[in-house]
């Protein structure tokens, strides 16, 4: 599978490392940056994954700050994204299977690097599940479709 990789600072202690992993399990990795641990900000990087995988380059993304959440939102915005941080092992496998999620944020600082691998691990095995979760997706995934009226608001 090809996998586009990136961080910001916060993150960049365990890009490599998880490249690296992800190599040895056979992926193709594509490290889009940065280079270095200096000071950056991580929706430049988030959002050269997003686009590298919403335009079908890669099959996956993984990004990496300082708690997952931030580089997650921003990858989100990008139209054929379904970006979503995660810390546990099992959250991805929801992720994978309800919400055929594309690209992940993982936490470089509150969730240890044995801990994001074995992420990764069921991120990139666990298949979307289909069935009742399709129409979700399809739902999730329209972008200005005046047709969608969703649930009413009783206000």
């Amino acid at each position: 599978m090809r996998i586009a990789i990136a961080s910001d600072h916060a993150g960049f202690i365990q890009k490599d490392p998880l490249a690296q992993y992800l190599r040895s399990k056979g992926h193709e990795v594509v490290d889009l940056g940065p280079k270095t641990d200096e000071r950056c900000d991580y929706p430049d990087y988030a959002d050269k994954v997003a686009r590298m995988v919403a335009r079908g380059e890669a099959e996956r993304g993984v990004l990496i700050c300082g708690t997952g959440l931030g580089i997650a939102m921003t990858a989100d915005k990008v139209p054929g994204i379904r970006a979503t941080p995660i810390q546990t092992p099992e959250f991805a496998q929801l992720a994978r299977e309800h919400n055929d999620a594309n690209v992940i944020g993982l936490s470089g600082r509150f969730v240890p690097l044995e801990v994001n691998e074995k992420i990764l691990d069921v991120f990139l095995s666990t298949e979307f599940a289909g069935g009742r979760h399709a129409p979700r997706v399809e739902k999730m995934m329209r972008e200005d479709d005046p047709s969608f009226q969703g649930v009413p608001l009783d206000l």
